[in-house]
This record gives C-alpha cells, structure tokens and sequence, in this order.
C-alpha cells in the first residue's frame, strides 16, 4: 500500500454516524451527502477539507447506525484516511469495505488541527511533518490491505470473480 500524506482535521470522542453524515440528508444523493459529511460536529468541514486530507479522532469514531454513507461521504470529501483511537466496529467494517483507509493508534493526543502527517499504510508509521513526532498505529492485515488496494470489497470481489457470482 502506498503512503498518504494530508492535514489534519481533529475531532474528540464519540462521533456518530449521524454526526459523520446527518440523517436529514439521507434521500439525497451521494454527492449531496458528501458536501454535508462531519457538518454534525464541524459546519466549515466540507468548505475546507480537501483531497487527502486526514481525520484524526478519539475513542469510539463512527457508533451508530450501521448505514454506510458515513464512511462513504468522508471518502467522497476527500479524506484518505481517518486514525482514531477506536472505531466503533461496524463503522470500521463499513469504511474498509467501501475502500476508506482506517488506522486504530492510541498515543495521538498531541497531533493538532492542521498539522500535516505523512501515513505509511502497509507499516501502519505515522510521521507527523509539522512536528518530526512519530507515531505506529496497528498495522492492516493483509486480507484488510488487499480490500483496501482494490478500493473495497465489492472492486476486489469483481476482480476476482467477474461476472461469475452475478445473476
């Protein structure tokens, strides 16, 4: 897997899905949703973020319903990887197989708000560039970097399968 370099947007703990990507935004279309994501808990986030940019986050990033767009409007804003503490674990499934990079790593209390951070996926290194700190998240499995290389499970599963499991 390649490395990901991006600034950093910082959120706390307890993030919800319905923060990820509000609720009342869910019948449009995917686009839409996408210029809505982090709006629950940071109104400037879709004017700002930009292609590869970074979320860094406390514990339990992503509790919620288990509805995939929270991971898929964070990739369609841009964001190339989230790290956080601890995922909410249906929220960490749903990102990884929708092809959203996500990285659990406990000491990441001093990265701030704009800092730019350069990710190593295959090693799980993150080297902070505004700071020279480095921090070493829990690496990927490899079935997990595999899903991710493909750009999610259903990419992968069609690379494998073709036209052969359709109907």
């Amino acid at each position: 897997m390649s490395n990901l370099q991006g600034k950093v947007f910082l959120y706390g703990d307890n993030i919800n899905t319905d923060l990820i990507s509000p609720p009342q935004y869910l019948e449009k279309s995917m686009d839409i949703i996408a210029q809505h994501a982090m709006e629950g808990v940071d109104e400037d986030f879709s004017k700002q973020v930009r292609q590869g940019d970074i979320i860094v986050a406390g514990e339990n990033f992503g509790p919620g319903s288990s509805r995939e767009t929270a991971p898929i409007a964070l990739k369609m804003s841009g964001v190339s990887v989230v790290i956080a503490k601890f995922f909410a674990r249906i929220f960490y499934r749903n990102a990884i197989n929708v092809g959203l990079p996500v990285l659990e790593c406990r000491n990441i209390d001093d990265i701030k708000a704009g800092d730019v951070l350069e990710v190593d996926m295959g090693s799980g290194a993150i080297r902070n560039l505004t700071t020279g700190v480095s921090y070493q998240a829990e690496p990927l499995s490899d079935t997990v970097a595999e899903i991710l290389s493909a750009g999610g499970l259903v990419p992968l599963l069609e690379k494998k399968f073709g036209d052969k499991g359709a109907t």
